[in-house]
């Protein structure tokens, strides 16, 4: 594809995604809200993809940092602290009401500091074994989560935490509808503009790790970890820094799911979230960028779009209620990512320069 066609290509895109919720908000808001969720999920995706993708350590438990970086924002955003703790009270009577621009990057160090902390003692392991220790760590978490509630009630326990403040930035209320010139603007369709604003500083961020010297590097561990040390390779801080990175886009992609909600507990972070979040990575394509995308996209929609479906022709109705809607979109969702797996073994769109050499710099 010549320069031309790509800069056509590359408008054309831009030009559908601001679109997008105007088109979605005709038919309701319900559409334009999955658009936020799979925005969402998307960011969670890229994430992952540079611990799993780019480095190949498979992390089974990446929700975690996603909770704490919800939880973080619910923490600094709603009123708990205050109801919760006489001394905060005397300071802060109506709660903390952080800024956004202190919380999110507050719950992205968190979790990335989080996220070395874990990949700290799973230096040795690979593979099954990696994947068990992750796991557990995702469970630990939500565990910690759903029983914080005594003797010190911090996390508000398997209630949640509720009463969060919506995002505002330079005095617009995202949380609110939006007048201009006569017309409504929707307050999910202002949280989809910022969370596509996210998602694309989100994939350039991606794609200059990817390019660069520490790119490679991961790159070349996930293909022989020992040949990668015999070249020089520190794999010890490449591994800690995949795991950091990786985990504060999971903060951050928390952080805006607990102002989107205005509302989070433990059973948002669930293993099945972890599982789902692989699957994404996986489903789309290990390593390529816009293969994680349309893997994060399609899984996410996909169980909302099929409610709606179930809905429309009342399959509990059609099949006398022995056929529940909920399982039957379950078992479609798994049905269709084996027939995938099945004839696209490397995903919906691998990248074509999986175990390739890369090109030296002024070769073509």
């Amino acid at each position: 594809m010549d320069k031309h066609k790509k800069t056509l290509v590359w408008t054309a895109s831009a030009v559908a995604l601001l679109l997008l919720p105007v088109l979605l908000q005709s038919m309701g808001n319900f559409w334009v809200r999955i658009a936020d969720v799979a925005l969402l999920y998307v960011l969670l995706a890229l994430g992952l993809n540079i611990v799993v993708g780019f480095a190949g350590l498979l992390d089974l438990g990446f929700v975690a940092f996603f909770a704490i970086g919800a939880y973080m924002y619910g923490l600094m955003a709603s009123p708990h602290l205050s109801e919760t703790f006489a001394w905060f009270k005397a300071m802060f009577p109506t709660g903390l009401h952080a800024s956004i621009w202190l919380v999110v990057p507050l719950g992205a160090f968190l979790a990335g500091v989080l996220g070395i902390l874990l990949g700290a003692p799973t230096l040795k392991l690979r593979g099954d074994y990696l994947a068990i220790v992750t796991l557990g760590f995702g469970e630990i978490i939500r565990v910690f989560l759903n029983n914080l509630d005594h003797p010190v009630n911090i996390t508000n326990g398997p209630k949640g935490l509720n009463q969060i403040d919506s995002i505002s930035i330079l005095g617009l209320n995202l949380g609110r509808p939006l007048e201009i010139g006569g017309i409504t603007v929707s307050s999910v369709t202002l949280y989809y503009y910022l969370f596509l604003a996210l998602v694309v500083l989100s994939v350039i961020i991606c794609h200059r790790l990817e390019v660069s010297r520490i790119g490679r590097a991961w790159m070349a561990i996930r293909e022989d970890e020992i040949a990668a040390k015999a070249m020089g390779i520190n794999t010890r801080n490449m591994k800690l820094m995949a795991f950091g990175m990786g985990a504060t886009f999971g903060g951050v992609s928390g952080s805006m799911f607990a102002a989107f909600q205005g509302f989070v507990s433990p059973e948002s972070f669930s293993l099945m979230e972890s599982v789902m979040i692989v699957a994404m990575v996986v489903l789309g394509g290990i390593g390529h960028l816009p293969g994680v995308i349309l893997g994060a996209v399609l899984l996410s929609a996909m169980p909302e779009v099929l409610r709606w479906v179930s809905g429309v022709f009342d399959l509990q109705r059609l099949t006398e209620g022995r056929l529940d809607a909920s399982i039957l979109r379950q078992l479609l969702i798994a049905l269709a990512m084996i027939i995938i797996m099945l004839l696209r073994p490397r995903g919906l769109w691998p990248t074509p320069e999986h175990g390739k050499a890369l090109p030296t710099p002024g070769t073509k």
